[in-house]
């Protein structure tokens, strides 16, 4: 069974990082993706990042590119997201998701895992 928990969200003034991670377990597979999502103003989940367990590449949202970084920790098992010079639009509940199949993708609909969330809040 795959479990995978969040941590390391906070309040931040805009211009600022924080540094989430997903502690994942029970996931065995070679291939598949996580991913990072977030909830958007009309409550849908968003893919912010994502991860390829086979080859490492990695993709992002247009809006996130060049200052979040998505990155893995195979000894730890975790996956972190770096994010860098936040905007208050980047406000919101962080997911992890665990997609068995899928090689990488920001589509919530191929990911079969979900953690629980963890806030990011961004003040001005």
């Amino acid at each position: 069974q795959v479990q995978l928990v969040e941590s390391g969200g906070g309040s931040v003034q805009a211009g600022g990082s924080l540094r989430p991670f997903c502690e994942v377990s029970g996931f065995t597979s070679t291939s598949g993706a996580i991913g990072w999502f977030r909830l958007d103003p009309r409550q849908l989940r968003e893919g912010v990042a994502s991860i390829s367990f086979r080859d490492g590449s990695t993709l992002y949202l247009s809006s996130v590119k060049g200052r979040f970084t998505i990155s893995r920790d195979r000894t730890k098992n975790t996956v972190h997201l770096q994010m860098d010079s936040l905007k208050p639009e980047d406000a919101s509940i962080y997911y992890c998701a665990a997609a068995h199949f899928a090689d990488d993708s920001l589509h919530a609909g191929e990911y079969d895992d979900w953690g629980q969330g963890t806030r990011v809040t961004v003040s001005t």
